[in-house]
């Protein structure tokens, strides 16, 4: 079964370059396109594509608000952000507001269909740029201490904070302090972006 791939931009270069690359792979087919917010949405009624690949600035709508819109109402749709900027913070909201992938426009057809193909399988893509982004970033901003290391790693497995407690034999009330400071450190809003967030930045 081939993935339908659908893009969102306001420049019909992009579209037409991004288009090119992937007109001959034979397991994507192309779905269409859209330059703003709106006829994304008026599309998205009348059919959901695999996968959405975003641009993050749009004319009528932040691509990252956009993002978490469709992400509600059409949760099955996976999204790649696109983007000329490699900053922290855009990455970061997008993957926040259920992106799925982060690639920029300099994006080669490999890491294209690379990103494509990771998605649709339910996993994350980051380009190397955008990965290298928040490795280097994050390094330097975040630190944490060698109880909330062994906390992280233990959510990362899944423990309940009652199994967290019985584990390194401190309380309960200590070790949701602990993931509290962590969700804050790390600027993870739930437990899913928390170990997604932790993975990136490779703490765990």
């Amino acid at each position: 079964m081939a993935t339908s791939v659908f893009i969102v931009d306001d420049h019909y270069m992009v579209i037409e370059g991004i288009r090119s690359l992937l007109q001959h792979e034979k397991n994507i087919e192309w779905a269409g396109h859209a330059m703003n917010a709106a006829s994304c949405l008026a599309f998205l009624k009348m059919q959901q594509p695999d996968v959405i690949l975003m641009d993050i600035s749009l004319p009528d709508k932040s691509g990252i608000d956009l993002c978490k819109e469709i992400k509600e109402k059409y949760p099955a749709v996976f999204i790649i952000g696109l983007s000329t900027f490699n900053q922290q913070s855009f990455i970061v909201k997008m993957m926040d507001n259920g992106a799925s992938g982060y690639v920029l426009k300099n994006a080669t057809q490999e890491e294209l269909t690379d990103a494509i193909g990771t998605v649709v399988k339910g996993k994350t893509y980051l380009s190397e740029e955008a990965s290298h982004t928040l490795r280097k970033e994050d390094a330097a901003a975040v630190v944490l201490t060698r109880r909330e290391k062994e906390v992280l790693a233990l959510i990362a497995e899944g423990m309940t904070n009652n199994e967290i407690a019985k584990n390194l034999f401190i309380s309960v009330t200590t070790v949701e302090t602990h993931r509290k400071n962590l969700l804050a450190k790390l600027e993870a809003k739930n437990t899913a972006s928390l170990i997604r967030m932790a993975t990136q930045m490779q703490l765990i």
